[in-house]
């Protein structure tokens, strides 16, 4: 009689004792609603909705919300909530293969929000207020937002649309890509860095700002109208004024290029 492999045994009976899971929690809030949520392997959706509410929804694959395996801690103190989703031992073994973990909010439109993912993907749509989103390993994508974002990813692309007062973007290894609505004001300076990566930014035709930018290889190019006082070189670094200049938007990339568009 043949013996299977080991691995391939273990393979075998992880696909036939494969499970899903899934937890719901809604916390009411009111005012000024803040929402904090960690999780160390798991990728993170918020949409916003119409309701004075909280909604978490966390599902798993394979793994099981359980003390051992997935372990949730949830707490409410008046309008703040916070929500942590945390994996006790993660040995790797071939079984550990198709597992995931995901969680799922619905918010208020107006909140303030902390994110962070060790490893997983932060997508974000439709909220106003401050966010702070962090992935360790994951892409982070931030649509039709309005007011503050603060958004860093160790390993992947950064997307981002709204009308912003504050932007800082970070990613060590991935493209960003910004495209600022009008009624975009800077109301303090912006930073955009990617170690190995292109930036895109579009940008309203009456924006102003003073552009820093620099690219340690790669490219450097522009077409807005109202550019003065352009110094430095398309090859590397470059200064110039926006609608008679303002705050200071710098833009920076170790390996890639620098694309600065209009609307």
């Amino acid at each position: 009689m043949r013996t299977l492999p080991g691995f391939l045994l273990a393979a075998l009976l992880t696909a036939g004792t494969a499970h899903a899971d899934d937890w719901n929690k809604t916390y009411n809030v009111s005012g000024h609603p803040e929402l904090r949520v960690e999780t160390d392997d798991g990728s993170v959706t918020i949409r916003a909705g119409d309701e004075r509410r909280i909604a978490a929804h966390v599902t798993t694959s394979v793994w099981r919300i359980t003390p051992g395996e997935v372990e949730i801690r949830e707490s409410q103190t008046g309008d703040h909530v916070e929500l942590i989703v945390k994996i006790p031992h993660r040995p790797f073994t071939y079984s550990s293969r198709g597992r995931s973990i995901h969680v799922d909010l619905l918010v208020p439109r107006q909140i303030q929000t902390d994110i962070r993912t060790g490893d997983g993907n932060i997508d974000m749509e439709g909220l106003s207020g401050e966010s702070r989103l962090r992935s360790g390993d994951g892409h982070i994508e931030a649509l039709s937002i309005d007011g503050t974002l603060h958004a860093e990813s160790g390993d992947g692309h950064v997307r981002v649309r709204g009308r912003l007062d504050v932007l800082t973007l970070h990613t060590g290894d991935g493209s960003i890509e910004a495209e600022v609505l009008p009624g975009s004001h800077m109301s303090q300076a912006w930073r955009l860095e990617t170690g190995d990566g292109s930036v895109t930014m579009r940008l309203p035709a009456n924006f102003g700002a003073d552009l820093e930018l620099h690219t340690g290889d790669g490219g450097i190019s522009m077409d807005i109208p109202a550019v003065t006082g352009v110094r430095g070189t398309r090859n590397k670094d470059m200064q110039a004024r926006l609608n008679g200049g303002g705050a200071v938007l710098s833009v920076r990339t170790g390996d890639g290029s620098i694309h600065i568009r209009s609307l």
